[in-house]
């Protein structure tokens, strides 16, 4: 069997169109909206893709309707783009964001699967890297053998005694300093983290259509070719909500 874990689309539709991998089932680890500002193609493909699903703090956010007003770092980003989503997404689809569970626990292939977005302890909001002590502290007692988690933008496969932590990596904002959109197979119990380049510039022609502002566009420009990285000028939030 051949599962696709994906994270932390962001509204990124070039990015999450850009993974051509065949699976038969697929789990989406939150995070499938803002940011970027073309939210309805990727929630219509995780509907139609989706196997199992969780929601992300972003998810959270926009279905309950939080405003953010931060001017600097990813802030800025979700400042420009959230309104937007409130103007494109219908209810409905906004109802099936809020509807996501936190948490979810399922068997594919044998295999017991444990999703969260962040981190077991705090699903919504954690940012926990590659650190097998505070993993091993934090899936004590979860009884799986793969736990696949997002939120970090950053991918890794971590061993935490008979446990797997898995992070795909985001689809539509890689953190990690390269700018490829990240996903991840698992294949007969096999984990195999990859990565595929993307049109970005197609993500901002978008951005500049639905009428952000230059100086928010260009921000988000650095950001993705960068693989993550602030301009000087823009050093704020790692994160909104």
């Amino acid at each position: 069997m051949r599962i696709l874990l994906v994270a932390d689309i962001h509204s990124n539709w070039p990015a999450l169109q850009a993974i051509q991998e065949p699976f038969d089932a697929c789990l989406v680890l939150g995070d499938i909206v803002d940011y970027a500002t073309d939210p309805r193609p990727c929630i219509d493909w995780v509907r139609q893709f989706g196997t199992a699903g969780i929601r992300g703090n972003h998810d959270h956010a926009v279905a309950q309707r939080i405003q953010t007003r931060k001017k600097t770092g990813l802030g800025k980003l979700a400042t420009a783009a959230r309104p937007l989503h409130w103007e494109i997404l219908t209810t409905e689809e906004l109802a099936f964001l809020g509807r996501l569970p936190a948490v979810r626990r399922l068997e594919l292939d044998s295999k017991k699967f444990f999703l969260v977005h962040a981190t077991p302890r705090d699903p919504f909001d954690e940012y926990l890297k590659q650190d097998e002590t505070a993993w091993a502290a934090r899936t004590e007692g979860i009884d799986a053998d793969f736990i696949c988690v997002g939120h970090s933008h950053q991918p890794f496969v971590l061993q935490v005694g008979d446990k797997t932590v898995i992070n795909p990596g985001s689809v539509g904002q890689p953190r990690d300093g390269n700018p490829e959109c990240a996903y991840c197979i698992i294949e007969d119990g096999e984990v195999s983290l990859r990565r595929v380049p993307y049109d970005i510039d197609a993500t901002l022609q978008q951005m500049q259509q639905m009428g952000v502002a230059p100086d928010t566009i260009d921000l988000a420009g650095h950001f993705l070719r960068t693989g993550g990285r602030l301009p000087p000028n823009e050093i704020g939030e790692t994160a909104a909500c």
